[in-house]
């Protein structure tokens, strides 16, 4: 006779092989593995509201690798909040059984994974920000962030900057369960590494416990000690069984095989029939819940509302106790910005958008409590040292701290401010040069997916970061990331918010964009100085918050413009004194900047159309990609820009050599209208 451990155990297993055969499509073996530790943290150790999956106070369980989402949504079914239809329609159109998991805190999803790493470096994030949270308002509010982890999210380099960064933080609350069942999608483990990972993660400084992970015994003992642990963030090596409980035709083992991985067992040459019944599960009738682990999941519902009920009542205690800090923190938890005057930022005159942003940033660390502000190792670079000279860097010792320092790795950088931001009360930020989007945007990809309200701030921007040459400067980057613009997320809305400013006071209107937006948001900024704009007669301050439409004009003439002269950032300054030049010379000009083509997008026909009116000649200028402004041009002129790498040599002799100067777009326009 089964103890009922594991027959819920065997219970999820059936329903993750039954699902994918459904489906005929999938991953059941490491589902089936995976599933005693899943039973007994959801059923001895995980505490949540099961009444209500949102409950900030939780503990997290973050999921890395997304193939094994048909464990998960059998726990989750088990706990309540799936019905069994619902995972018989796994993997099916408008279904909320994905292949792979989407945020879905109503489902007590708490994070979309997939691509496989990011779910554990995510996971970091939510424990960095718990840590943040309990030195503000106290340890009575401490909760713990679990993970899981598989062989390929430990192969993935993004669980280097995890294991080094946690580590070196010291988060206790940090839990992470590493599926080790030496097997892999195409080979088996040994035939691709031998690393010694428990010696690695004891070298970064973690508690590292190894057990067999299909023993329920050794696993409530790991997570016993994992939670009682004070200094270490714990890795459990769990050594598993691939397929665990599969049986083929003639009633023979199918486990610990590499074909059961990635397909349904079937097509792996397993018996799905005689596998279910080996479980204990009726083949006719494999989509049941059994009655014991119903009655467990029961009990451990009750368990948790007791437990809720005294942590609202400790919740109560506390706000009577401390009335201020009990607002600040329905103030962090409700996302809700202090009144900031943006238009009384002091930025300075005619500089890099980069240090205009820096002078926002200390506003915002003296305005913003519950702000963090993250830099690759570049933060007086790329200036986001304007937040860390009003803050402090966090550390071990100190997790008040509101600058993060994660050393050079972009990837786990921009996958933790996901995190933050999924566990809420944080309003994360992060910074590096702008060719390095391309170590983050994986982490940017899964934050527009999952819509995070994280701001990426990207600087030295373009060629003009000159000596360095070609392999920092960014040419293409802009581009690959306008098409994000164009790319909605599953509420319809563009995905991501690109905006790259002209100048100083443009460069404000930016940032109020990007902190009351609730999609993430990307900051291209210059390293170089660059002229302010001129006004049409008022305040620049104000006229720059036009900004906020995406585009708008900022040199108009007398009646229709004989030509548009179009840009983002640092070229539309160059722009206007091209248009000076061509006034001279009775051009009829307008200036349009444009920071952000997919907001101009989202505005009415008739605004576009006041801006940029159909059948008027239009000249872009762009330092990257000419298709950058394409869209804009349209056919009614052209675009110059850059279809080559840079060089290597100081800024404005590349201005030079590229044709980067007022003079050139004099030159290039006047021939246009002549065509």
């Amino acid at each position: 006779m089964k103890d009922v451990t594991t027959l819920a155990a065997d219970n999820i297993r059936i329903l993750a092989a039954s699902m994918v055969e459904k489906s005929k499509s999938g991953h059941p073996g490491g589902a089936m593995g995976g599933a005693d530790f899943i039973n007994i943290l959801y059923t001895e150790f995980l505490k949540y509201n099961p009444d209500d999956p949102t409950y900030p106070l939780r503990d997290r369980f973050f999921l890395d690798p997304g193939h094994m989402s048909p464990m998960l949504y059998s726990v989750l079914a088990l706990a309540g909040y799936f019905t069994l239809d619902e995972l018989k329609d796994f993997r099916q159109w408008g279904s909320p059984t994905p292949g792979h998991p989407e945020r879905d805190l109503k489902r007590a999803i708490e994070n979309t994974s997939g691509p496989l790493g990011q779910g554990h470096a995510m996971a970091l994030g939510a424990a960095i920000a718990e840590r943040f949270m309990v030195e503000r308002f106290g340890e009575w509010m401490a909760h713990k962030t679990f993970a899981f982890i598989s062989d390929g999210g430990i192969q993935e380099e993004v669980s280097q900057g995890v294991g080094r960064i946690a580590g070196h933080l010291g988060l206790h609350n940090f839990i992470m369960f590493y599926d080790s069942n030496n097997i892999q999608l195409s080979t088996k483990v040994d035939e691709v590494s031998t690393e010694d990972i428990v010696a690695k993660y004891e070298a970064w400084g973690w508690n590292v416990i190894s057990i067999d992970g299909n023993d329920g015994g050794e696993i409530r003992m790991a997570l016993t000690r994992a939670v009682n642990e004070t200094e270490k963030p714990t890795l459990i090596v769990g050594h598993t069984v691939m397929g665990k409980g599969a049986l083929g035709k003639e009633g023979e083992s199918f486990e610990n095989k590499v074909s059961t991985h990635g397909q349904p067992l079937t097509a792996a040459g397993a018996d799905i029939a005689k596998t279910v019944a080996n479980l204990g599960g009726d083949p006719e009738n494999p989509f049941v819940i059994f009655d014991d682990v119903k009655k467990l999941y029961a009990e451990r519902a009750a368990e948790l509302r007791k437990w809720v009920a005294l942590r609202r009542e400790e919740e109560k205690s506390w706000a009577a106790a401390n009335g201020a800090l009990a607002e600040k923190l329905d103030q962090f938890l409700s996302g809700k910005l202090p009144a900031i005057d943006y238009l009384g930022i002091k930025c300075g005159e005619n500089v890099a958008t980069r240090a205009a942003s820096a002078a926002v940033l200390g506003v915002l660390a003296e305005k913003v409590e519950n702000m963090i502000v993250a830099s690759a190792d570049l933060s007086n670079s790329d200036k986001t040292d304007g937040f860390l000279k009003k803050t402090r860097a966090i550390s071990k010792e100190d997790m008040g701290g509101r600058f993060l320092q994660p050393g050079v790795c972009e990837f786990t950088m921009a996958c933790i401010m996901n995190g933050m931001a999924l566990h809420g009360g944080i309003i994360p930020a992060c910074g590096t040069f702008f060719v390095f989007s391309d170590y983050m945007k994986p982490a940017l990809r899964l934050s527009a997916l999952m819509r995070l309200p994280v701001k990426f701030i990207w600087t030295h921007d373009s060629f003009r970061v000159g000596e360095d040459g070609p392999t920092h400067q960014p040419v293409e980057h802009e581009a690959q990331l306008r098409l994000m613009e164009q790319l909605r997320n599953h509420e319809g809305e563009r995905s991501v918010v690109v905006l790259r400013p002209a100048d100083a006071r443009e460069t404000v209107a930016a940032w109020k964009i990007a902190m009351e937006e609730q999609r993430p948001t990307a900051l291209v900024l210059s390293r170089q100085n660059i002229k302010d704009l001129p006004t049409l007669g008022g305040s620049r301050a104000e006229e720059a918050m036009q900004a906020v439409k995406g585009a708008y004009i900022v040199m108009d003439c007398e009646g229709k413009p004989d030509v548009i002269l179009l840009a983002s950032g640092s070229e539309v300054a160059t722009l206007v004194d091209g248009a000076e030049k061509l006034k001279a010379d009775g051009v009829k000009v307008r200036v349009v900047s444009v920071p952000s083509e997919g907001l101009f997008r989202d505005q009415s026909a008739e605004y576009q159309q006041s801006v940029l009116p159909a059948g008027v000649p239009k000249f872009g200028l762009t330092s990257g990609l000419p298709v950058t402004l394409a869209g804009l041009v349209g056919c009614d002129g052209e675009v110059f820009g850059l279809d080559h790498f840079g060089y290597s040599a100081p800024a404005g002799v590349l201005d030079g050599k590229f044709g980067f100067s007022g003079e050139n777009v004099y030159n290039r326009v006047k021939a246009m209208l002549k065509k």
